[in-house]
């Protein structure tokens, strides 16, 4: 996923947290596939599943996946997203029903305006409904009568780890929060790559840039889509663009509901991200965070980074400083050997064009050890 600068002239304010009325949730008919399985991922044998819908504190509904434990399990749930421009139906939707297999009441939701959720104009994120989003699962988990409301977490992939963290500083309902190979999403569209274009100059070209894609959209009343994984794939692309490639692209994890499978944002959909800097408070996080990286991810450096930040108060990459975390102790950094950024998706493949046996790079178990140990406690 290889996306353009974006940058706008608003300052994100996110809401302290989440207020926890009106979660009330429907079970959804799947009328778009005639009630046919349509994930990238065979449904395990040990596991329900329903579609079910909620909306957020701005009134957009958002569909979601639930998947459920058939052998009872242990009343905690945990919300699940992302990677960022992905469906439900992809990365996401596997975390949740291989969590349900071990125990938890997961739901795997599209966000708002991506998906099968509302909200207009299409494909389009922004910082504090994002991660409204995550809270509003965080609400309609804690009204499920098979649910311990002091039982709930979160897990987040790609961009959506770096989402996922904002949502715990935000809301201390959040007991456990999983961040897998995740990106900061403000950090890459202010920054560039690699903090490549970390500069004043770059920021304004960029601003010049999206100033001029906004004018044309208001002129012709049409939104121009940015394109999601290069496809075709160019012969000099880096490693990471491949990797997604052999995500997004081949039948190891396409989807048609999925912005990197096919279009991707429109030239500005992701220009909130870029003004903002939405992780400042994460050093005050008391609850438990795992942050899971490839050993060869090319988004390394935004796990890592955070991780220190959210501990020591300060990091590379962050210009604030901060008082160190409150109650460092829970706090976990997981490097995985040998493991790239995608493989955290589905555990990785073996042969090309996705036809392999999935490798087992996720580590599940370490995964529920660690929130056992801090929440089962």
């Amino acid at each position: 996923m290889i996306m353009e600068k974006k940058l706008f002239l608003l300052i994100v304010i996110l809401m302290a947290m989440a207020i926890t009325t009106n979660a009330s949730a429907q079970d959804v008919q799947d009328e778009r596939t005639g009630g046919k399985w349509d994930k990238v991922f065979p449904l395990s044998e040990t596991v329900n599943h329903r579609k079910v819908e909620f909306k957020n504190r701005y009134g957009i509904t958002l569909v979601g996946d639930l998947y459920t434990p058939k052998s009872g399990g242990n009343r905690m749930a945990l919300a699940v997203c992302g990677p960022f421009g992905a469906s439900k139906e992809q990365s996401s939707g596997l975390y949740a029903m291989k969590m349900a297999e071990r125990g938890f009441v997961t739901c795997a939701f599209d966000p708002s305006f991506t998906g099968e959720s509302g909200g207009e104009p299409r494909r389009t994120a922004s910082p504090d409904i994002n991660t409204e989003d995550f809270l509003a699962a965080v609400d309609f988990l804690s009204c499920l009568p098979d649910v311990d409301e002091e039982k709930i977490g979160i897990i987040g992939i790609c961009g959506w780890g770096g989402i996922a963290l904002n949502a715990a500083a935000a809301d201390p309902r959040i007991k456990v929060t999983v961040a897998s190979t995740m990106y900061d999403m403000c950090r890459v569209n202010g920054n560039g790559y690699f903090d490549e274009n970390d500069s004043e100059e770059a920021r304004y070209a960029a601003r010049k840039a999206m100033a001029a894609e906004r004018t044309k959209a208001a002129r012709s009343g049409k939104l121009t889509q940015a394109g999601g994984v290069a496809d075709p794939l160019p012969a000099d692309a880096p490693q990471f663009v491949k990797d997604y490639y052999d995500y997004y692209k081949t039948s190891r994890g396409y989807h048609p509901r999925s912005g990197n499978s096919n279009d991707g944002w429109h030239t500005f959909g992701c220009q909130a991200y870029s003004n903002a800097r939405f992780l400042y408070y994460i050093n005050e996080i008391r609850s438990a965070v795992l942050i899971m990286h490839g050993e060869k991810a090319h988004s390394r450096y935004f796990g890592e980074a955070a991780y220190k930040y959210m501990v020591e108060g300060k990091a590379t990459g962050y210009d604030a400083v901060r008082k160190p975390n409150p109650v460092p102790g829970n706090k976990e950094l997981l490097i995985i050997p040998d493991a790239n950024h995608c493989d955290l998706y589905d555990g990785g493949y073996t042969e090309p064009e996705g036809k392999g046996m999935a490798k087992n790079m996720i580590p599940w178990d370490k995964i529920v050890d660690f929130i056992k140990k801090n929440v089962f406690r």
